[in-house]
């Protein structure tokens, strides 16, 4: 909590020390929004800036990480409007950039269900079940009520299975 005061105070080297420790999550859910290297590097640097120049503004430091992951959904979401073009997922890149943490094929598969939802489901299910955030923290990066987090999840959870179903009876 001292470097994010210190950062808060304009202490760029404790700045650097916190995106340092976010680095590597920040950069995977980048990926997983915009599904390939060089975007979710721009996503990131794009994220870096915009709370380097408004770390300032945070109101409590003990909610830095997730001030930080909604700084970077919002940026990658306004590079995705920004480039407006939907990009296939590619399963050899993917699995390249993901295999040091997932391995199964059948994970792979469920990343990619994931990937195919609507934006309110997959969001909270990447936050959810792939950064491990809590629902109140999800409804503070979302900016959303509890309720709203849990329904998605449900719901999203419910495509999921139905997805994964007619995957399992068209194979």
């Amino acid at each position: 909590m001292k470097k994010v005061q210190k950062a808060m105070k304009g202490n760029h080297k404790a700045f650097q020390d916190l995106m340092e420790k976010e680095k590597v999550k920040l950069y995977k859910i980048a990926f997983m929004y915009v599904k390939n290297e060089e975007d979710a590097l721009e996503v990131f640097q794009e994220t870096v800036y915009r709370a380097l120049i408004s770390i300032k503004n945070l109101k409590e430091e003990r909610y830095f990480s997730t001030w930080l992951a909604r700084i970077l959904i919002n940026t990658a979401l306004d590079h995705i409007k920004k480039k407006n073009r939907v990009v296939p997922m590619d399963r050899d890149l993917l699995e390249n950039k993901v295999k040091p943490y997932i391995t199964p094929e059948k994970e792979i598969d469920l990343l990619e269900a994931v990937m195919e939802l609507d934006e309110k489901y997959k969001s909270v299910l990447v936050l959810r079940y792939y950064q491990d955030y809590a629902i109140k923290q999800i409804a503070e990066i979302l900016e959303s009520p509890e309720g709203t987090v849990k329904t998605n999840i449900h719901r999203g959870l419910i495509l999921l299975r139905k997805t994964i179903k007619e995957d399992c009876i068209n194979e």
